[in-house]
């Protein structure tokens, strides 16, 4: 997962990078001279990327080709086992600045990680829990939130008469559908996801997919993915990682069909490696 620094001089210069400017959808999140260490090691040192509002922007490559990386350092997420330098900048804000509520910052930028991981509480209760903390107590209102938590995530339908049944009885697809409400019930302006799908069937996948479609019109998502028809169906724009740096980022269009750099089309088109 580190930098492999016998990459040739070449492949250092190779990098096409295409930042969106979309007056429809103005820039919110954007990373400049982001560097993550494990130690002495360097796992990411060229991530400088923008995001557009409402748009899904999918971040592919080789295991070990640092997106994972980059994704959690968004919200800090790799705080307590990495240093991350640089600017990570959220609506003007250095977000990586050591006096930021990173409570307050995770509250605005939220995550699904890649394996469901529903709490051992009702299904009410894994998304009323977050909201009882910041303050919401009246039934009404949780109600309410709850509610809306589960109809933007496609579960309600399946699940609003047993919300006092254990979380843990959903299948995998209505549990990473739960965390995905959960993540969302404190209304976040953007929301990561690190491979939600990967332990998915194929039908959960594609249910997984239409809600992230719709929830879109909502928030903006960033989503770490192996799977290239997965990018391909459902984000705006592409970025491919490789060896701890971001060598491609364009719209998805174009990644797939017009990759500007030789290992990009190599790992699309599934000659990688």
């Amino acid at each position: 997962m580190f930098v492999n620094n016998d990459v040739s001089k070449q492949d250092m210069e190779e990098r096409h990078i295409v930042q969106p400017h979309d007056p429809d959808h103005p820039v919110v999140l954007s990373t400049e001279d982001l560097h993550v260490y494990y130690g002495k090691s360097e796992a990411l040192y060229e991530g400088d990327l923008k995001f557009a509002q409402n748009q899904i922007t999918a971040l592919i490559g080789p295991s070990g080709s640092g997106k994972s990386t980059f994704l959690r350092s968004l919200n800090r997420m790799n705080d307590r086992i990495a240093t991350v330098t640089g600017k990570i900048m959220y609506r003007g804000v250095d977000v990586n600045q050591p006096d930021v509520d990173v409570y307050e910052m995770r509250r605005r930028i939220g995550m699904v990680f890649q394996r469901p991981n529903p709490f051992a509480k009702s299904i009410y209760d894994n998304i009323a829990f977050a909201l009882r903390l910041r303050g919401v107590t009246a039934k009404k209102d949780l109600d309410e939130k709850v509610e809306r938590s589960l109809r933007q995530a496609a579960l309600w339908d399946q699940v609003k008469d047993e919300l006092t049944k254990s979380a843990l009885a959903l299948s995998g697809g209505q549990a990473q559908r739960l965390c995905i409400a959960r993540a969302i019930a404190l209304r976040p302006d953007i929301l990561l996801l690190d491979e939600p799908a990967s332990a998915l069937d194929p039908v959960s996948t594609s249910q997984l997919e239409d809600t992230l479609l719709k929830l879109k019109e909502h928030y903006t998502i960033i989503i770490v993915t192996h799977n290239m028809q997965q990018a391909a169906r459902i984000s705006e724009y592409t970025a491919f990682f490789n060896q701890g740096r971001v060598l491609e980022y364009d719209t998805t269009s174009h990644i797939f069909t017009n990759p500007r750099v030789q290992v990009t089309s190599d790992y699309v088109s599934g000659n990688f490696g």
